[in-house]
């Protein structure tokens, strides 16, 4: 084992204190070497000899030790300031010619001695101050830095002052002038107070200020009692201002004992810390480890007004846009711009686009791509959403069919989603805020309302947003990506488009395909219909399918009753609804039947509506249905009453009949009473009741050819009035006649043809 100059030599045989020994000479001959001990304030160079030291370290009496606890002197220049600079200059200029001499004299007692003598007088300072700078040098490793001042160690850092009857701390300049003394040393109990106070002044959602908090701490833990102002009021009586404790202790003592975090979250609110004022120590590519892995989800208000694609004079207000992201690579896997939410049914349209061939997607809107430039068409494993339209029974069927899990980022914590959310920042910053009718800031008192400007469509802005899409993918260059090793040494460029296709290439498995009937039957809102003797009955419509014909379900909902089914419907027309068959593999469609024909191509919401409509209407016919309801009884009543006392009064003024007579003369007395009927009942065409039933009043049903004699005969007003009688006439039976046949031909049998 050979010994080196500055190594570090610790002993074992001491176990309660540190003896650590630094090697600050060698002789040439490896003879004699010379240490000194690191933790000996008065300490000085020792003379051993190196076969010594060498047995000591074979023995294990002594080992090396490989960390210098004075490593942190050995700083760069730039980093010194001049100040320390300057004492470590002038201590060095004092015992640089004792270091710097060949002989190494300061090294041996019998020598040292004189010398530091003769130079105490050349410098002019004292023996004690040459021996400090002398020992720093030899225990710090013999560099200049090791004379570098140590402030950092003065004033007892770290320990409190005792408490006492003067006055701790410099006097203030009020102090100076007027010989008064300002302020309090501050004790255990006034910390007390004033730890009340911050907890119950300054820590909490009010908002107020320090300086508030101060004066409130004061009043309320520092008076010596109250007094009642005439209005009534406790006015608390505050001691002399050098009785109390300054705003400075208190800012002091505040800042000593200060817990950020819970200062912060008390003043503004867990939910503000944890979005802008927490420690953010990772980054969210973490979570995927391929394309696929995780995609966010987010919808946003474009900042930008439009008008109506069927008559363009009409403003119709701002979109709603959504966007899905690849955590992975940052590729936009979807978009969706409509009139729709933020809701489910805006969510949806976002994840079929993500799922289909973008090729026909972008043709549809003018812009023409090739595969490679979008080749988005998949599921992923997992979406990161925001507690909105992904959190319910909707996105169940994502978890359940389509194999896709959903998580969902807590309340007011758009940071855990920080990828979709920046890129809604980098279209507005690239051209939203630039197009027509944005909105860009706050409209001042007498500008111009931009939402005048306003001249894209719907289909023109969902263009854009296509266009922003590419070029994102293929062109935005994420310098701050953080590559692994794998991708560096691929060389792949730090573009989306580049990441996911390296990302397709090794390290795939986390896509999801589905054909697009599928997808889109479980992605559409779910509900339950019943299965009745009439139909399918959803939202008070009935609905048939060839299914349900074929197993006869309307007739077994008849026989045993009705049960319930899940179906699939799309909110935007009711025309159809969907089976969900085999846990959402399967659908069979279910039309409008044609008595419900009335409600083809309505929307979710117009049904319920009329529904709503209607059983408001029901609801308001209550009254008047109840007063009817009272009219008739009370009608029945007196009619039934009136017949009463006339069926006893005949009773009785009549001959007495057994109760057998009375069973036996029905049928007789029924012919009796029919024969009246039918003699009081017949009909007789052309009769005018007013006039009786004289045959010069009765009118022909079918008026004769009129001659040059009736014309005569009959003056003009005479024949205007016979004519309008045969008309009327006429009129009547046809109508009678025509709801007839209608009857009948409702109750003909199925199998009745039109010619029969």
């Amino acid at each position: 084992m050979n010994l080196f100059v500055n190594m570090l030599l610790e002993w074992q045989n001491d176990t309660e204190n540190f003896n650590i020994e630094r090697i600050l000479w060698i002789d040439p001959s490896y003879t004699d070497a010379v240490t000194i001990r690191l933790q000996d304030p008065k300490a000085l160079p020792i003379w051993q000899k190196c076969k010594e030291l060498e047995e000591a370290i074979s023995a294990q009496q002594a080992r090396i030790l490989e960390v210098d606890p004075y490593g942190s002197l050995l700083k760069t220049e730039n980093t010194i300031t001049e100040k320390h600079k300057s004492y470590r200059d002038k201590a060095w200029t004092i015992i640089e010619p004792l270091i710097e001499s060949k002989e190494q004299s300061t090294l041996f007692s019998h020598e040292r001695g004189s010398l530091i003598e003769a130079r105490t007088k050349e410098v002019r300072c004292t023996k004690k101050t040459i021996y400090k700078h002398l020992r720093r040098f030899w225990q710090g490793g013999q560099t200049r830095n090791t004379l570098l001042p140590s402030f950092d160690k003065c004033g007892a850092p770290g320990k409190q002052r005792r408490s006492g009857t003067n006055k701790r701390g410099r006097p203030s300049k009020i102090t100076k002038i007027t010989q008064l003394p300002t302020g309090i040393n501050i004790d255990d109990n006034i910390r007390a107070k004033f730890s009340r106070g911050i907890q119950n002044f300054f820590e909490n959602p009010q908002g107020l200020t320090l300086q508030g908090a101060f004066q409130k701490t004061l009043e309320k833990y520092f008076n010596k009692g109250y007094e009642l102002s005439p209005e009534g009021a406790l006015i608390p009586c505050l001691p002399p201002a050098h009785e109390l404790p300054t705003f400075g202790q208190f800012r002091y003592w505040y800042e000593k004992e200060r817990d950020v975090a819970k200062s912060i979250s008390s003043r503004k609110g867990k939910r503000c810390f944890n979005l802008k004022h927490r420690e953010v120590l990772g980054k969210s590519t973490q979570m995927a480890f391929g394309p696929g892995s995780v995609y966010q989800i987010d919808a946003t208000i474009g900042d930008v007004y439009l008008v109506s694609s069927l008559d363009r004079t009409k403003i119709i207000g701002r979109p709603v846009i959504y966007v899905l992201i690849d955590v992975f690579s940052r590729i936009v896997t979807g978009l969706s711009v409509s009139l729709e939410g933020p809701s489910w049914l805006g969510a949806m349209q976002a994840l079929e686009n993500a799922a289909i061939d973008k090729v026909e997607f972008c043709r549809e809107y003018g812009v023409e791509i090739t595969n490679e430039d979008w080749p988005c068409h998949h599921l992923p494993e997992a979406i990161l959403a925001d507690r909105g339209e992904m959190e319910g029974y909707q996105a169940d069927n994502l978890v359940k069919s389509l194999n896709v899990t959903v998580s969902n980022t807590p309340p007011y914590r758009a940071d855990w989603k920080g990828i979709v959310e920046r890129n809604f920042r980098i279209n507005n910053d690239k051209f939203i805020h630039w197009l027509p009718g944005a909105v860009y800031k706050p409209r001042e008192r007498g500008e111009s309302d931009y939402r005048f400007d306003a001249l894209l469509d719907l289909h023109e802005f969902r263009t854009l947003m296509i266009l922003a899409a590419r070029d994102h993918n293929k062109e935005h260059r994420m310098s701050w990506y953080s590559m692994d090793e794998f991708m560096i040494q691929d060389h792949v460029e730090p573009y989306p488009l580049d990441l996911w296709n390296w990302g397709i290439r090794h390290r795939a498995g986390h896509l999801r395909v589905k054909s697009r009937d599928i997808l889109r039957l479980n992605l559409l809102p779910t509900d339950q219909a019943s299965v009745t003797p009439s139909g399918i009955q959803f939202k008070g419509l009935a609905y048939s399918c060839d299914l349900a014909i074929r197993e006869q379900w309307f007739i077994k909902a008849r026989e045993k009753g009705r049960w319930k089914i899940d179906i699939a419907y799309d909110p935007r027309n009711l025309t159809n609804i969907y089976l969900r068959l085999n846990e959402g593999q399967q659908m069979e469609c279910c039309q409008l039947i044609d008595k419900e024909s009335t409600f083809r191509g309505c929307d979710f919401f117009e049904v319920l509506d009329h529904s709503g409509v209607n059983q408001h209407k029901a609801t308001l016919s209550m009254g008047r249905k109840q007063q009817a309801n009272a009219a008739f009884n009370a009608q029945m009543e007196k009619i039934v009453s009136d017949a009463k006392e006339k069926t006893l009064k005949a009773l009785k003024d009549g001959p007495g009949q057994s109760k057998q007579a009375k069973t036996q003369g029905i049928r007789p007395n029924r012919q009796e009473e029919r024969n009246s009927e039918r003699d009081s009942q017949f009909w007789t065409l052309g009769e005018n009741p007013q006039q009786g039933t004289d045959e010069s009043n009765v009118l022909p049903l079918i008026a004769p050819a009129k001659s040059e004699t009736d014309a005569h005969y009959y003056g003009d007003e005479e024949n205007h009035t016979i004519n309008s009688a045969i008309e009327q006439t006429q009129t009547a039976i046809e109508n009678s006649t025509s709801r007839l046949i209608d009857r009948l031909s409702k109750r003909r049998p199925k199998t009745w043809n039109d010619n029969e």
